[in-house]
This record gives C-alpha cells, sequence and structure tokens, in this order.
C-alpha cells in the first residue's frame, strides 16, 4: 500500500466517525501534511472536538486536551520545574505539560489569558517551549487544533494578530446536511448499543512514519513558474488591492503577511498530492485559498458595516486576478 494510499485510508476512517464534515476533515488532513496547525472555529456542537479526537484514534500518536479558561497559567499547559527527592540528594527536574503531544486539542483557545497566549505561540512557532531559561523540543509530530466560539465573546481574549498569522488554516464548520444528520443520529444510536459505557474496539492506528513520508513526498511535488505567480499575485492583491479593484481597497485594511504565502504553498502541495498529482494547478491553489488566507486579513469598518466578510473578499480575488498562462 502506498502512502497516499494510507493516508486517504486515514481520512476515510476519520470520515466514518465524524459524518457531514467531509470539507473540514480534508483541510485538517492537509493541516497535518503540510505540518501546520488549524484554527476551528464554528457553534458549538458542530464536531469540532470530536474531529480532532478521531484524526487522534486513527494515529498512533498521543493527544491532549487542553480546556482554556481565564485562570490558566503558562505552567499548566507547558509544565514546569519540580524538586524530586532522589538517592543521590534533591534536584530540579523538568515536569512537562499537556502541551508536549502530538495532536493538541486547544479548546476554547480565546478564553486563554495573554501570557497562556504567548507560551502556545512560541510552541507553535519555533516547535519548543522555554521554561526558566531552559528550552525543551517538541515532538516531531505536533500539531495545534484549537477551537473557538465565534458569538460567545463575553470572558475572552481575542486573539492577537501575530497568533493568528501562526495558524496554517482557519476553518469554520457549519451545520451538515439534514440527511447527514440524520446518519449522525443513527451513528451515535449504535455507538450507545455497540459500547454502553464500556470501552470500544481498539481501532488500527497510523504509524507517525507515513506522515513523516508523506511530507517527505510533498516537498518534491512540482510548482511550476506560472504557478509562483499566481499564488504572490493573490497575496499581493490583498497588500494592494487599489490595483485590482476599488471595493476591495474599500474593504482590505491589512493584507497577507509573507507567512501567508508561505502557507498557501505548502497547502496547495499537500492538496495536488492527495489528489493524486505530482503537479500544483490553479485549481490546487484555489481549493485552499480560504481557509489559508480568511485569518489573515483585517477588513475595513465599510466592510464590517455592509456586512462583507473575508470569504466573500476571498471570492473577488479569484474574480479579479488572472490565472497565469
Amino acid at each position: 500500500m502506498t502512502t497516499r494510499e494510507q493516508i486517504t485510508g486515514l481520512e476515510a476512517n476519520v470520515a466514518e466517525l465524524v459524518l457531514g464534515q467531509s470539507e473540514t476533515i480534508r483541510h485538517v488532513l492537509l493541516g497535518l501534511l503540510a505540518n501546520g496547525h488549524i484554527l476551528l472555529e464554528s457553534l458549538p456542537g458542530l464536531a469540532k472536538t470530536r474531529t480532532v479526537k478521531a484524526l487522534a484514534t486513527h494515529l498512533d500518536a498521543r493527544m491532549s486536551r487542553i480546556q482554556f479558561t481565564p485562570d490558566l497559567l503558562p505552567s499548566d499547559i507547558t509544565g514546569g520545574e519540580i524538586l524530586q527527592q532522589t538517592a543521590e540528594g534533591n534536584r530540579i527536574k523538568f515536569q512537562p505539560g499537556p502541551l508536549f503531544g502530538n495532536v493538541i486539542l486547544a479548546d476554547e483557545i480565546n478564553r486563554a489569558p495573554a501570557k497562556v497566549q504567548a507560551a502556545l505561540l512560541e510552541a507553535m512557532e519555533e516547535r519548543q517551549i522555554t521554561v526558566a531559561g531552559q528550552s525543551y523540543p517538541m515532538p516531531g509530530l505536533f500539531m495545534v487544533l484549537a477551537t473557538q466560539n465565534p458569538i460567545e465573546q463575553e470572558g475572552t481574549y481575542p486573539l492577537p494578530e501575530a497568533q493568528m498569522d501562526r495558524f496554517l488554516m482557519k476553518v469554520q464548520l457549519d451545520y451538515p446536511k439534514v440527511e447527514d444528520e440524520t446518519r449522525v443520529l443513527r451513528l451515535v444510536r449504535g455507538e450507545e448499543q455497540k459500547h454502553p459505557g464500556g470501552a470500544a474496539q481498539a481501532p488500527v492506528r497510523l504509524p507517525e512514519d507515513v506522515v513523516f513520508d508523506a511530507r517527505r513526498e510533498i516537498a518534491k511535488v512540482h510548482v511550476s513558474d506560472a504557478i509562483d505567480r499566481y499564488l504572490m499575485g493573490l497575496v499581493n492583491a490583498t497588500r494592494k488591492p487599489a490595483d485590482y479593484d476599488a471595493d476591495l481597497a474599500r474593504w482590505i485594511t491589512i493584507g497577507a503577511s509573507p507567512r501567508g504565502g508561505i502557507s498557501l504553498d505548502r497547502v496547495s502541495r499537500a492538496h495536488a498530492w492527495l489528489s493524486g498529482s505530482d503537479f500544483v494547478s490553479p485549481d490546487d491553489v484555489r481549493a485552499v485559498l480560504h481557509p489559508v488566507l480568511r485569518h489573515r486579513l483585517q477588513l475595513s469598518y465599510d466592510a464590517i458595516a455592509d456586512g462583507v466578510s473575508a470569504d466573500q473578499v476571498i471570492d473577488r480575488l479569484l474574480d479579479k486576478v488572472a490565472i497565469p498562462a
């Protein structure tokens, strides 16, 4: 079985546990392949947590769930130094916190105070944690999947732009179709009947090495000069919108950073590879543009007043930026 077949098998296994959210599952999988972090945003009860748990269930990886609250301290997630008594005497030892896992579910991340968000920011970007002047590397497979509620803002700390930019993609979940939700009801009933209060049968887990092999194959996916120009054209249009469209100039205050362009390249290559191609096409870029850029645009007051969303702005970008020949 090829590496791609094993990854698509992982996608199918997750889809069996999370019904009606195929696009979300695909985006989370792309984040895993592109070695990035995902921000999941939706109203409560739309399977954000279930999606992360389903992914971790079918990966040979350790999942940690961190419930963010306003009284959380950085050491609660990073760990800290403890005094340990040994036969040779007392010594200081670092006790890793829940952040030292492979798949990290950062639940309601916008409820964390600034110091905790700063500690998480270092782990996400630098892949290490600094405690008492000593740096500790994160595991080789390390992915943060953070969740937040878009409407309940009381007692929250909105994520700063610097931290938002560290997320590879922002994935928005919507209500499933009626037929999918009916299947969800039957799935939950079946789970209750099979395992009433007991443990479920251990699933087949995909080894970490398969993910690393997939990443090496994705690094070899060909990107032509024309695609590079298209990528940069889309990113540059968010910075100089007046060159493309009057409405874009009125809607966008701050555009995507260079990290946005790098992320778009990485996710486009992962999408092409997962689709069975060894080169990136404009369709691959267009397929991932919304989740990669929607959280990197700062919209103007005019856009907010007119009810224009980031996705609508990106739709206009796709209309105005020509695909190179």
